[in-house]
Order: C-alpha cells, then structure tokens, then sequence
C-alpha cells in the first residue's frame, strides 16, 4: 500500500531516515474494540501510524447512528465523506461497510481493510504494517 513518506535528516549523523506515515479511521466501542457497525458508527478512532507505531489517537464522536437514517443515503455518505476529508484520512478499518458505502470510498480511493475485530489499536496497526 503506497503510504506517505518522509525524509528526516539528523544533525548529529549524515545519514537520512525515512519515515512511514499514514492516517487511518477505525469505528470504536466505548472500551477500545473495533466496533462492527461503519456507517452506523458512535465513535471513530483517527490514527497517525508513523514506522508502525500510533503516533496519535483521537476519538471522535460522530453520532452516525442517529445521523444514519437522517435524510438519504446519499447524504449521509457525504456526511461521511466530509469527515475523512477533513480528518485527511488515508485508509478505513472496518469490521463491515455496506456495498454502497464500499463503492463511496473506492470513488475515494481510499484502501479498506475488513474483518477487523478485537482490540480496535491493534487493528489499526495490522492494517497499517
């Protein structure tokens, strides 16, 4: 998966370090689990991945669940849409997204990884590895 990199150059040794980051979205539980609902989700976790380590977590309430059913489909997947864009989201982790949220975010072309289940961290650094 083309993750961004960057080059960071030591003062104190002439080599340079190249670093792996990457900003992924998970659904999560109130105690931490990838939580199994996407579209439907109360809470997403947004994390910096740098050299497959969390650099930063935050949890977000988004109130999907009651927004879902707000309006048409269409608008809710905005509502997603606006989300990841503002977050600069790069990946989404998921448990299970429906079919037409799958092609809204292929038209993103952001890369979903499913199946996700347990520990929602550690999913997110499955993901990212």
């Amino acid at each position: 998966m083309p993750w961004r990199s960057a080059t960071r150059t030591s003062r104190a040794a002439p080599r340079r370090e190249v670093l792996i980051t990457v900003i992924l979205c998970v659904p999560v539980t109130s105690n931490g689990q990838v939580d199994p609902r996407w579209g439907k989700a109360d809470r997403v976790a947004v994390a910096d991945v740098v050299d497959g380590q969390i650099a930063t977590w935050q949890e977000i309430e988004t109130s999907w669940s009651r927004l879902h059913d707000e309006g048409t489909p269409g608008s809710h997947h905005a509502r997603v849409v606006t989300f990841l864009r503002e977050n600069k989201v790069e990946a989404v982790v998921a448990n299970h997204i429906g079919q037409g949220m799958v092609r809204m975010l292929a038209t993103m072309q952001l890369p979903v990884h499913l199946d996700a289940a347990g520990d929602a961290r550690a999913a997110v650094l499955a993901a990212a590895g």
